[in-house]
């Protein structure tokens, strides 16, 4: 079996060649990308888990499995139009810039989700209501297609080779505090209000917040384009935009089809865990288990709560796990969380379907620590597999078309299995799928703790950091000869 590689020509490195990069720029711009992917993160927690009352404000009429479909529907369909986001802001990146491509996809996904606050309820408006919701899920996903990949691009090329599995973790702990807070907040509306003041208006609350939080991601993105990294990586978008035409940048990336599999393959793995976990387990728990079961279930306070500790503990661990990646290697822990599906998922759903708090809680707990073997090594992992030149483009259509198709429709799609077929087991079954392509997709990677990025000079926190690195790259090249 063939391990896919960097297919570059080698050559000698000098001290100057290698990029050294101030620690306190580099933690400005991880804080930053942390900060952004909070907000938008936040947006997508907030409507995964109001479901259940977004399903009552634009769906009443329907009955409850109709409704649950539908809500999960237009949670999906964000999803589709992700790729069209990928195309146009990936090689747009690429051409001018990864920072003004990341303050545009913030801002729209910010009002996108400030919109939905604002549409009145289908009693008020009728079937108008469920469509501009729609609407407004379809800008949401646009923006997330060109707000990940980037975001990953942006952070693997600040951080110094040695330390990009510890710094590219910090994305994903952006994430699930987003969700985390998304979680704490539609928790708090549901505890501090009657169901009559949720339905007429406290729904709005949480999705009116993302708009002064977009403000906040906004102002220290465009920050950045003050740091001298950032202003050297414009001069470079700006020289290739002259150089390079969008459709040439696109052949270019399909001409790394098997890169653009493997990466694929990595996303849907990590992706699936992600959504079941955090977008469908939710309403698995409080609803779809005691429909199907004939039993009591948790209510839906004491789900969110178990799912804020599973956010909670996720959080602490990922930038712990990222730090351990770049000791022992991405691809040692990528593969606990794939072995750990195929053999882990039925026994996390016979423990959620055990509809006890303890036992509920063990199963999320289960899915988290394994999800988070993703999300710890995956934002360090996907830009290693794509050249400089394209790699906001290849990584962005990758990962969206991979979570288009595959991962953003899980609930929708393990909703409908278990409803039709009856057996509540489909989240097990679909969890071993996934870990399955995920163990493939593993063996064609090169592990890439310690390399340089492909297209790029290699790359340091510290002088002294430049000359070990320096010894090293001169030590591979005489093992070679």
């Amino acid at each position: 079996m063939a391990i896919l590689a960097p297919r570059e020509r080698s050559r000698k490195w000098s001290l100057d060649d290698i990029v050294v990069t101030d620690p306190p720029v580099i933690r400005r711009a991880i804080g930053a990308a942390a900060v952004g992917n909070i907000t938008e993160w936040y947006d997508f927690g907030v409507y995964a888990y109001f479901e259940p009352t977004i399903r009552d404000v634009f769906f009443r009429d329907l009955s409850d499995t109709a409704g649950t479909i539908a809500t999960f529907g237009l949670f999906a369909v964000a999803f589709l139009v992700r790729p069209f986001g990928g195309l146009f802001f990936g090689p747009l990146a690429d051409r001018i810039g990864r920072n003004k491509v990341l303050a545009t996809t913030m801002i729209l996904m910010a009002l996108g989700t400030f919109a939905i606050g604002c549409i009145p309820a289908e009693s008020k408006i009728g079937i108008a209501a469920p469509m501009l919701l729609l609407v407004a899920r379809l800008v949401q996903g646009f923006s997330t297609g060109g707000e990940y990949g980037n975001a990953m691009t942006f952070i693997a090329e600040y951080a110094p080779d040695r330390r990009r599995g510890f710094l590219g973790s910090w994305l994903e702990f952006g994430t699930f505090t987003g969700y985390l807070l998304g979680a704490i907040v539609v928790t708090v509306a549901d505890a501090a209000l009657s169901h009559e003041q949720l339905l007429s208006w406290g729904w709005r609350i949480p999705f009116f917040v993302a708009l002064p939080l977009g403000a906040v991601g906004v102002y220290l993105r465009m920050r950045l384009a003050d740091t001298p990294a950032f202003l050297e990586l414009e001069k470079e978008a700006e020289k290739r935009e002259k150089e390079q035409r969008a459709g040439q940048e696109l052949r270019d990336i399909l001409r790394l089809w098997p890169y653009l599999l493997v990466c694929m393959g990595l996303v849907l793995a990590w992706n699936v865990t992600n959504y079941m976990l955090t977008s469908y387990m939710p309403t698995y728990v409080t609803d779809t288990m005691p429909n199907k079961q004939g039993g009591e279930g948790v209510s839906s306070t004491v789900s969110q709560v178990l799912q804020i500790v599973v956010m909670a503990v996720a959080v602490v661990l990922i930038p712990l796990l990222g730090l351990l990646s770049d000791r022992i290697g991405r691809k040692p822990i990528a593969w606990v969380g794939s072995v750990g599906l195929i053999v882990l998922a039925m026994p996390m759903v016979l423990l959620i379907r055990a509809e006890t708090g303890v036992t509920i809680f063990l199963g999320l707990l289960t899915m988290g620590l394994l999800l988070i073997c993703f999300s710890a090594t995956m934002p360090s992992t996907l830009p290693s597999l794509f050249p400089t030149n394209v790699r906001a483009g290849g990584l962005s259509i990758s990962f969206n078309i991979s979570v288009s198709l595959f991962a953003g429709t899980t609930s929708v799609v393990v909703g409908a299995l278990v409803s039709v077929t009856g057996d509540l087991n489909w989240p097990g079954y679909y969890l071993i799928i996934a870990g399955v392509i995920g163990a493939v997709s593993l063996m064609f990677l090169q592990e890439p703790n310690g390399r340089r990025m492909w297209g790029s000079a290699p790359a340091a926190a510290s002088a002294a950091e430049a000359r070990e690195l320096l010894s090293d790259l001169e030590s591979t090249a005489v093992s070679r000869t």
